[in-house]
């Protein structure tokens, strides 16, 4: 979701790339909340940290705990943030509170992008 929004509200400034510490899938409830806010996440996939530990860059963005613990250095990098946000797919329940919480990181997540990009 992070991706996808840094690419929407920003993708002109920045080169964006996302990895998971233990990558799946893309889980439907993400495609389902963000095709609500007119963004596409159909074509993408889920991909590990080796597919860009390698590269340089300038921003490292953790976005839940898990991955701030688990992210290794990455070599290049400048800068290294974490928001902590909760890891929707870890969410239990009947399918609508599921979404709740997905909905609830979406939007937490484009609020946290948008006041980043202000500061830049």
């Amino acid at each position: 979701m992070a991706e996808a929004y840094l690419r929407a509200l920003a993708g002109d400034r920045f080169e964006v790339a996302s990895a998971g510490t233990a990558p799946t899938r893309v889980h439907p409830l993400a495609v389902r909340v963000m095709q609500e806010v007119g963004l596409d996440l159909t074509g993408h996939t889920a991909k590990g940290l080796d597919r860009v530990a390698g590269e340089p860059w300038d921003w490292v963005i953790t976005v839940c705990d898990a991955a701030a613990a688990a992210c290794p250095v990455v070599p290049g990098a400048t800068r290294r943030l974490h928001w902590p946000f909760e890891d929707p797919a870890a969410a239990a329940g009947p399918e609508e509170a599921q979404l709740e919480v997905f909905r609830r990181v979406r939007d937490g997540i484009r609020a946290r992008i948008e006041a980043w990009l202000a500061g830049r």
